[in-house]
């Protein structure tokens, strides 16, 4: 099962700029995507990718042009859950979950903290209580993965300039430490633990000409529960491929462990 994450900035934007092209080539049986800005009215026939074979299922924010998330399906899956069950959260359009077996799988949407103080905790609390989430159905047994846009730069290899930037949402110090907290509940950073040195961004700055220049950070993630470590296949970074400020990553799993 070859699963596939990406913040694209907008879904009828990338749909323009060969978003279809590059699900074929990435060829996902699951695609989350993340900042769709649209709502299921908006829809139209060429962001739907039927004829790959998908099944496209939305939550979208109350605001319109903001935030939401989707996923395209391919594969027969238990359940598809909008949201996180928390109304706050959920008039933001921010998470999904998928059951597929043994596995919970989550694309979300991870808040922005750099809107001020009272934003900044928001965050903090999303960030909270979705760990609360994971770890409990990490211990009832489940197969956890969670992926997306979780808008923070763990280490400082996860960033051009580390030292610029340690006042700037995204590298905070309680931003960093609730990510060590999840890594200490029992995941994994799996494409930092296949690639303990590597030097690869996700996310560059619209502006100055970043991604060209590759300033980047490494924001978007698959981390995964421990009790799955053995059925990673492959995990990877596509920074090559156009089309958002983001670029896509992917997580393929073996299901006969």
């Amino acid at each position: 099962m070859k699963i596939v994450s990406w913040n694209v900035n907008g879904l009828r934007a990338i749909t323009k700029k060969g978003f279809k092209d590059s699900v074929i080539a990435l060829d996902p049986d699951i695609l989350f995507v993340q900042e769709t800005k649209m709502q299921e009215h908006q829809l139209e026939e060429e962001i739907l990718l039927k004829d790959l074979g998908y099944t496209l299922t939305m939550h979208s924010g109350v605001r319109k042009g903001y935030s939401s998330v989707a996923v395209y399906t391919r594969i027969p899956v238990d359940e598809i859950i909008k949201g996180s069950g928390i109304p706050e959260y959920d008039v933001e359009g921010r998470v999904l979950q998928i059951n597929v077996g043994e596995y919970s799988i989550f694309g979300i949407y991870f808040p922005n903290g750099g809107q001020g103080e009272e934003r900044l905790g928001y965050k903090m609390k999303f960030y909270e209580d979705l760990l609360s989430k994971f770890i409990a159905l990490k211990e009832a047994g489940r197969k956890v993965i969670i992926t997306g846009d979780f808008n923070v730069a763990h280490q400082e290899i996860d960033l051009k300039n580390p030292e610029s930037n340690r006042k700037t949402s995204g590298f905070l110090q309680i931003e960093r430490d609730w990510f060590t907290k999840l890594l200490g509940s029992g995941f994994i950073d799996i494409y930092r633990e296949k690639n303990p040195n590597e030097i690869i961004y996700t996310w560059w700055d619209q502006r100055f000409y970043a991604r060209d220049k590759n300033v980047g950070w490494r924001i978007d993630y698959f981390v995964i529960s421990n009790n799955m470590r053995n059925d990673v296949v492959d995990v990877r970074i596509y920074n090559e491929l156009m089309g958002s400020d983001h670029c896509p990553l992917s997580l393929t799993i073996s299901e006969e462990n």
